[in-house]
């Protein structure tokens, strides 16, 4: 297993070397490569012919973390997905692709540093603005669940929710995290937020919007909102199952143009 050091972590990843353009790809919130896998939100399986760098963020997968909460806000994995840029990929703009906080990380990467990237596929954006504050509750009294009533019990309520219909089918699975861990994420992502709209605005780079209906985590709404902000963007939203099997074309489609 690769590894690579960040303060506080060691990043498990793994680099597909095909040559061609660089592309990064990230994961959400509770999952790993390996769960998204599960989850049909491993676009890059569909790729061939480029530099594929895959990772699990820290406390997440197989990579280590720390029970910090601040460690896990958007802002400071941002920090870890440039790290890791400088490292493998110095001095070449990449495609980069994930899904909620994945993309959550990329949008604060690339306000960061915008000539880093050619260009973005992002998946089901989270919740944000105005519709974070009630998800930042909703995440502060999970880690309080685990903490005073244990994992299953948090699973146990998880079950009961809804799913999208774009996900209908899909195996259940559950977090790839160490539940010593699991609080402390909570925390983080509850204490964190997109971008300011108008730090996203200056993200000048063909953006791909993928987005699915009927979930409260990652609401329509968040990716219209973008949407209208950036520069260069598109949406395509899932209403069913096989509307999620073609995202990984869109990504080719968005990294060959990335390329071009």
């Amino acid at each position: 297993m690769s590894t690579f050091a960040v303060p506080g972590a060691d990043l498990a990843l793994g680099l597909s070397d095909e040559g061609g353009h660089p592309v990064v790809q990230l994961h959400g919130l509770t999952s790993s490569r390996s769960r998204d896998r599960l989850l049909d939100l491993d676009l890059g399986r569909g790729l061939s012919g480029t530099r594929l760098l895959r990772y699990d963020a820290r406390g997440h997968g197989r990579s280590t973390g720390r029970a910090e909460p601040d460690d896990y806000r958007w802002e400071n994995l941002a920090d870890d997905l440039l790290r890791l840029l400088d490292a493998y990929f110095p001095g070449e703009r990449v495609h980069g692709v994930g899904p909620s906080m994945g993309t959550a990380t990329l949008l604060h990467a690339a306000v960061r540093e915008p000539d880093r990237f050619s260009g973005l596929t992002l998946l089901v954006p989270p919740t944000a603005w105005e519709t974070r504050v009630a998800k930042a509750d909703d995440y502060r009294a999970a880690a309080s669940l685990i903490e005073q009533q244990g994992l299953e019990v948090f699973l146990e309520a998880g079950r009961l929710q809804p799913v999208p219909p774009a996900t209908a089918g899909l195996p259940e699975t559950q977090p790839d995290v160490d539940v010593s861990l699991l609080p402390s994420l909570f925390r983080g992502a509850g204490a964190t937020d997109l971008p300011s709209p108008d730090a996203i605005a200056g993200i000048d780079v063909p953006v791909a919007l993928l987005a699915w209906v009927d979930d409260p985590s990652h609401p329509l709404s968040t990716a219209e909102a973008l949407l209208d902000i950036l520069p260069s963007a598109t949406l395509a939203v899932a209403s069913t199952r096989a509307d999620l099997e073609t995202w990984p074309t869109v990504l080719a489609a968005d990294v060959a143009r990335s390329a071009g």
